[in-house]
């Protein structure tokens, strides 16, 4: 199998597993909402997690890879099986102890840090302490995820994609079962729900170990920090923390200033931002760390073409994918809002300010999914300063626009600043890029691209003409709207498939080869 061919497998391996999770994210959210509604309670809570989460974009998930992955290819290729083994029990144990010390200082200074996150709560000492509570909860869940983080980013140097892809599952089904067993045996629910996050750490790294151990790694104690590995690898974590989680910056600036805005806006923007990162996780995140080991592999090599080559492949098949993905979510957007969460506490109005938010984060999907990839070619060349410099100009642009269209367009401007920094993001990267590889197909990306984004505004106007009308107003009716929803979507795919075969489109070409050679037909 050709580097495309691997690329493709993995990244769709990945995305199956991301599938799988964010399904199971969605019931959890669906469960969520059921519960705690769009309320000052549900507001606690999620401004709690902020900061954890933050820290497991900074120094876990993302920015772990970005700087484990192709040091660790680079040992493997250099210096042996053996000596790769070494390195990763090295960082584990340096993990073990820094990110432990990290999670302590946030427990004890989690008064501080609400303080700065959520201001607005200060005038309400009961929502300011139940914020401050839940944020010490789930303070550790840092280190759980950031172990995960390690032991995904070394199965993937063994090629080895489903399983850590289909560890987060694992955090979404502890926490469902911790909200609906709690939610009636316990004073506090939400607390319950913040123990679930914390277990549901654990357990996402639990889940890998068997296979952690398989692939002949171990989790024994080693404390020669000075391994040069490490040190090399500490050097790219630096700059890759902020380049990689720019975007969940932007999120927490959004919340900072929704803080400020009417009750309910906080939770608007997390549940419109978890129906984007739906495609996001399953196409962005997966190709980014897909193609990313593949990537080092030509770096190490010095096989520059080739790296051109599947960088221009990787991104032109990943805008076939998600371009379609963001046209579907603004034309069906409150449809689907209103199928998945409005019940219970979750009344018109919530949805109808979900929706709204949905719109504008939804215009920067194609944005955010392409720096996955754009960052992932940057990091196997082990250039981490580049993109820590464009993201510095993408979080001032967030800022400053948050605050420029907070005013007239209220919790959707905020979604909309965000959109916009990522679009200038990704074209600050492109251009650099382009300067260090001389060429990367732009004509040719940009050609794939014009053909899907008229492909899929074409299946999105038909899906938004076809679910318009008072079915969607209120609640209930959940067979009777799923079915019209699934059919819809169904006739969408269909009608972006068939107009990409019409412009002839290559990626849709490949798919097509792809699915034929399982079928064993050629």
């Amino acid at each position: 199998m050709d580097a495309k061919g691997k690329i493709a497998k993995a990244a769709g391996l990945m995305s199956v597993a991301t599938f799988i999770s964010r399904i199971l994210g969605f019931a959890r959210d669906m469960i969520f909402a059921f519960y705690f509604g769009a309320t000052g309670i549900s507001d606690t809570f999620f401004q709690a997690f902020k900061i954890p989460n933050l820290l497991r974009e900074l120094l876990a998930e993302g920015s772990m890879s970005s700087a484990f992955i192709p040091v660790l290819t680079e040992y493997r290729e250099k210096h042996g099986e053996n000596e790769s083994v070494r390195l990763v029990k090295i960082t584990f144990t340096f993990i073990l102890i820094i990110v432990g010390l990290i999670c302590l200082l946030g427990i004890i200074f989690s008064p501080a840090i609400v303080t700065v996150i959520a201001p607005g709560f200060l005038s309400s000492p009961e929502k300011f302490s139940l914020t401050v509570l839940l944020t010490r909860i789930m303070f550790p869940f840092l280190l759980f995820v950031s172990l995960a983080a390690l032991a995904m980013g070394a199965l993937n140097t063994k090629k080895v994609f489903f399983i850590p892809a289909l560890a987060p599952a694992m955090l979404n089904i502890t926490l469902i079962l911790s909200i609906v067993w709690f939610e009636s045996r316990t004073r506090q629910p939400i607390v319950a729900a913040a123990i679930g996050i914390l277990v549901g750490g654990f357990v996402q790294f639990a889940f890998q170990l068997p296979s952690f151990f398989r692939n002949r790694y171990s989790l024994g104690l080693d404390t020669s920090f000075r391994h040069p590995g490490l040190r090399k690898m500490f050097l790219l974590l630096l700059p890759a923390t902020l380049a990689l989680s720019v975007g969940q910056i932007n999120i927490i600036v959004s919340s900072i200033l929704a803080s400020f805005l009417p009750q309910g806006s906080i939770t608007y923007l997390f549940y419109s931002m978890r129906l984007v990162q739906f495609p996001v996780g399953i196409f962005g995140v997966a190709m980014g760390m897909a193609v990313l080991p593949t990537l080092s592999e030509h770096a190490v090599r010095k096989d520059f073409d080739k790296l051109r080559e599947d960088f221009s492949f990787a991104l032109r098949l990943l805008f076939f994918i998600a371009v379609p993905c963001m046209a579907g979510l603004i034309a069906l957007r409150e449809p689907i809002v209103n199928l998945l969460f409005q019940r219970g506490q979750f009344d018109r109005a919530a949805t109808q300010g979900t929706a709204e938010a949905l719109l504008y984060y939804s215009i920067g999907i194609w944005s955010i999914v392409g720096v996955r990839v754009i960052t992932a070619a940057f990091y196997s060349m082990q250039d981490t300063k580049t993109p820590v410099r464009i993201a510095i100009v993408g979080l001032a642009s967030n800022l400053l626009l948050s605050l420029a269209l907070m005013g007239p367009l209220r919790h959707s401007g905020l979604a909309l600043a965000n959109s916009l920094a990522s679009a200038i993001n990704f074209f600050l990267l492109s251009f650099f890029l382009r300067k260090k590889l001389y060429r990367i197909d732009a004509r040719k990306i940009l050609r794939s691209f014009s053909q899907v984004a008229f492909s899929s505004l074409f299946m999105g106007a038909v899906g938004w003409s076809l679910l318009r009308g008072e079915l969607w107003s209120h609640s209930g009716s959940t067979m009777l709207k799923s079915a019209y929803l699934c059919g819809t979507m169904v006739l969408c795919v269909m009608i972006y498939i068939i107009s990409s075969v019409f412009m002839k489109n290559e990626e849709v070409q490949y798919v097509r080869e792809i699915i034929l050679r399982k079928l064993g037909k050629r």
